[in-house]
This record gives C-alpha cells, sequence and structure tokens, in this order.
C-alpha cells in the first residue's frame, strides 16, 4: 500500500505566492518524515494528502482513508466523545497507548497541552486510518509523555506521515525523510541525522560545482573580451579607406587576406568563444544552491535597574479545583531562569502568577505557548499599524529566522512556526527588561531554535524560559525552578533548595 501525490499545486486564497508548487512524492507503508524550514508547506501538503483541502491542480491516489492530528492541541478531535463512550477492545488500547485517563475526555478545555496532545493521538489512532497523519506532535510534551507517544506511533502499521522537528523521534520512527529545501522537495533515506547529513553532502557538493562553473563563466569572459577585441583589430586591417591610394602593395595584401579568409579568422573565433560562454552561462544558471541564514538574532533586550524583576510572596496558587504551593520567588535584573516539570503539575499558573506580580516600572514581554485565531489575528493587524521603522525590524528578525517576511504582509495564512516567529519578533524589539517565554521552540525550526538559543544566552536582562527542551535550558539558564507532584500535592521547588 502506498499514496501517491502527483504534480501537487496549491495558493490559498487571498496570497501571491504558491504555499507548494508541482510537488510528486509517493507515501510507503512506514512511517515517513517531512522536514523544512517554517512556512514552506509541510503542513499544506500532509492536509492535501489527507484530503482535508483539495489542490489547485494534481493527483493523490488512491483514495485512502486518512486520519490528521493537527498543530494545535487545543483543537478537540472530533471524535472525543466517541472514544469517551467506547469501552471495546480497540477504544481501551488507544487509552492504553497514550495513557489516557478517564476524566480527561470531559474536561478537555482545563487539560495542560500536553494532556490534549495525548487525547488527540489517542482519538487519531483510535479512528483506525488508512493513513495517519502527525504534525508536530511531540509539541507541550515531557521527556516522560515524548516517549509513550513515540511507542504508540511506532505501533501503527499503516501509512505514516510526521511532520516533527523532533530529532530523536525522527531519528527513531521514520525510515525515509521529505527534505523541504527552498521550492526544491526531496526524499532521502533515514531520520532527520542521516537525512540532513545527506543534505548537507549534497549542498557542500552543490556549492562547490556553482564555484566551478562561476570561474568558468569568468575565464570564458575574459577570454571572449580578448578575441572580440582581436576580431575588432583585423576589421580595421583590412579597411582601405584610410590608405593611400598610391599604396598599390597594402591593397594587395589586404585583397590576398579577404581571398585566403585569413582576415575572418579571428571574427569566427570571437563568435564560437560567445557560443561557448553563453553555455557556460546557461550551465551557471542551473547550479542553484538554497538561501541559507546565519541563524543570529542580534542583541536585545535591557537589564532593569530595580533590584528586582519579580517579587512572588509564598502562597498557594488555585486554579479550580487544581492548586500548587509556591515558595517566595525572586527573580533579579540579570537573571535566567527555567521552569520544568512534568505536563500538567501547574507550570502554566506559575507563569501567570510571575507575570502578574511584575511591577509597572519594569518592561514585561511574553510569549505564550498556546496561540489561538484571535492571537494570530492580533499579531498581523499589530505588524501592520507599525510605523515603517519598527516594522522593518520585526521583519528583519522574522528573515534571520529563516522564513520569508513578505509573506507576512502577503496574507493571514501562516503557519504556526512563522506566526510564533512574528510574536517573538513583536517582543524582541520592544527591549524588555523580562522576557517571559512559554515553550518556544514548539513549532520552530532546527535553525530557528539554534537562533533562538544564542540571543538567549547574550540577553542582558532576565527571562523565564518554560520549555521540555534540556538542551535549550542548559545552554542559556542558570537557575532552575520544578513543578513536582508530591504527597501533599503540587509544589514548585527552586534549585537550590
Amino acid at each position: 500500500m502506498q499514496l501517491n501525490l502527483n504534480h501537487i499545486s496549491y495558493t490559498y486564497p487571498g496570497t501571491v505566492s504558491a504555499a507548494i508548487d508541482d510537488v510528486s512524492v509517493t507515501f510507503p507503508s512506514g512511517w515517513t518524515g517531512i522536514i523544512g524550514d517554517n512556512g514552506c508547506g509541510k503542513s499544506t501538503l500532509a492536509r492535501i494528502a489527507a484530503h482535508s483541502i483539495a489542490p489547485d491542480s494534481g493527483t493523490v491516489s488512491p483514495k485512502l482513508f486518512s486520519a490528521y492530528c493537527q498543530q494545535d492541541s487545543t483543537q478537540e478531535p472530533d471524535n472525543l466523545f466517541d472514544l469517551a463512550s467506547d469501552w471495546g477492545k480497540e477504544a481501551q488500547r488507544a487509552r492504553a497507548l497514550l495513557r489516557v485517563e478517564d476524566d480527561w475526555f470531559w474536561r478537555y478545555g482545563t487539560l495542560s497541552g500536553g494532556q490534549q496532545k495525548r487525547l488527540q493521538i489517542a482519538c487519531a489512532l483510535y479512528a483506525r486510518p488508512e493513513v495517519l497523519i502527525m504534525d508536530e506532535p511531540t509539541n507541550d510534551l515531557d521527556i516522560v509523555t515524548r516517549d509513550i507517544v513515540r511507542e504508540a506511533l511506532a505501533s501503527f502499521g499503516g501509512i505514516g506521515i510526521l511532520i516533527s522537528h523532533d530529532r530523536a523521534l525522527l531519528d527513531s520512527l521514520v525510515s525515509q525523510s521529505l527534505m523541504c529545501e527552498g521550492v526544491r522537495w526531496t526524499m532521502r533515506p533515514g531520520g532527520y541525522s542521516k537525512a540532513s547529513g545527506q543534505a548537507a553532502i549534497e549542498r557542500s557538493a552543490a556549492i562547490r560545482d556553482r564555484e566551478k562553473a562561476a570561474r568558468e563563466v569568468k575565464r570564458l569572459k575574459a577570454e571572449a573580451q580578448r578575441r572580440s577585441e582581436e576580431a575588432a583589430r583585423q576589421k580595421g586591417k583590412r579597411s582601405k579607406r584610410n590608405l593611400d591610394k598610391h599604396d598599390s602593395d597594402a591593397r594587395e595584401r589586404i585583397g590576398r587576406a579577404i581571398v585566403s579568409g585569413k582576415d575572418g579568422v579571428a571574427g569566427k573565433l570571437s563568435s564560437n568563444m560567445s557560443e561557448r560562454l553563453a553555455k557556460a552561462e546557461g550551465e551557471l544558471s542551473k547550479r542553484v544552491v538554497a538561501k541559507r541564514y546565519d541563524h543570529a538574532l542580534g542583541a536585545f533586550g535591557i537589564a532593569a535597574r530595580s533590584s528586582c524583576v519579580v517579587h512572588l510572596e509564598a502562597t498557594r496558587l488555585y486554579a479550580g479545583d487544581f492548586s500548587i504551593v509556591v515558595p517566595e520567588l525572586w527573580i533579579s535584573p540579570t537573571d535566567h531562569v527555567v521552569l520544568t516539570g512534568a505536563n500538567g503539575t501547574g507550570k502554566s499558573l506559575v507563569v501567570r502568577s510571575v507575570i502578574e506580580s511584575v511591577p509597572d516600572s519594569v518592561k514585561v514581554a511574553y510569549v505564550p505557548q498556546n496561540v489561538g485565531p484571535e492571537e494570530r489575528g492580533r499579531a498581523l493587524r499589530r505588524l501592520r499599524g507599525q510605523d515603517q521603522e519598527t516594522k522593518g525590524r520585526i521583519l528583519s528578525i522574522v528573515a534571520r529566522l529563516n522564513s520569508d517576511p513578505d509573506k507576512l504582509l502577503d496574507g493571514n495564512d501562516l503557519s504556526p512556526g512563522e506566526l510564533r516567529k512574528l510574536m517573538l519578533a513583536q517582543q524582541l524589539v520592544t527591549n524588555p527588561n523580562l522576557l517571559v517565554l512559554d515553550e518556544p521552540t514548539n513549532h520552530l525550526d532546527v535553525g530557528s531554535i539554534e537562533a533562538l538559543q544564542g540571543m538567549l544566552i547574550g540577553f542582558p536582562g532576565a527571562f523565564l524560559l518554560v520549555t521540555h527542551d534540556g538542551q535549550l535550558s542548559e545552554a542559556v539558564t542558570q537557575i532552575g525552578w520544578e513543578t513536582r507532584r508530591g504527597e501533599n500535592g503540587m509544589r514548585l521547588q527552586v534549585a537550590n533548595e
């Protein structure tokens, strides 16, 4: 069994540029990863494969039953209550694979992002599709839950399509990777490490070939110029215009050269060289190397002049029936703090309380974990309402995160990764004293995560980072907070306690 996409093109209504253009690919049984920068069309291609949207041109065959698990974990699955009320073998298997608790079905809106994602995946598996499409399934998940998801997806026996920037998941699950590089889509064997390694080798070879072709064009241009000048001199030599009318010897020499054809040699050589140059320039134009950015954001932020930017008294925080004990907390003007903890242990509640405790004298910038349609609209309106200088700075940051800034002005169709980049850029240009980032790597491509990491290392002010990305937190933070389940309920613990 396989799924074939042939010459697929699609442009979103109201936009000028095609989201994908003339893409052909075959997805066999097993898992295939789709890898590429934010906004390159990964989710669009997946939605077409799932028959969620129809392409402008091209075909998808055969028509198989598909389930698409989207990026936004806040979207309640259509078959949520079907699974909730079913206690058959398949329903129990889906619950067990994702460790779903019975009460989760009835309080979806109050679940953590990770719990919502587990329910989404359970519902997708419960549908028993022939094609299962997972769009960033490990966003919001702690380390333990990521392992649960990986094992659940590995149990699927149909055609699996995985869109992810989770390198560990790609390496352990997929057998081939479809990589988007500019307008080119290339299928390579293996997971992220093997496929990206092969892509790097191919890119280096392409750069060398282009440099070689450019040197050949330069050499031929110089030779063509020399021969053109020689042809011009020869043409001047055969002209009788400036000869003395009594100089019969000179007129005879020119005549013999014209009859023998020797005077036209330089001209013919010049013509041949022009043909060779045109051919070489044509070869150079074929040697396309996709543009890449250096993943450097620059410096943002200012350290506050106050003695602290956050002071939270020891308390118990509540959200409905949920509560968490929090000790007295301080964040100094240059503290770099990471907040970790399993899903559902109160991290988002702590973040909200921290933001509420920031004094008016401290400029705070916040990028939330989940972004809905309303925030998407506000972010775009905010961008379009900026003065030209500020708008230019925002778009420059987006460009340095390897996304097309023109796309933000082109229409309302932004991928979650592009939207997160826009929101991050809008907050950075304010040069905050305190930066609060709740799962900022969700939906971001690998290069953007590296750029974010570099910026945070040198951030002069304070920040609070909520993340499950251990590599990122280890590189950029010095102070650790952790939410834990204890004998008396949830508790926030500071690392040096």
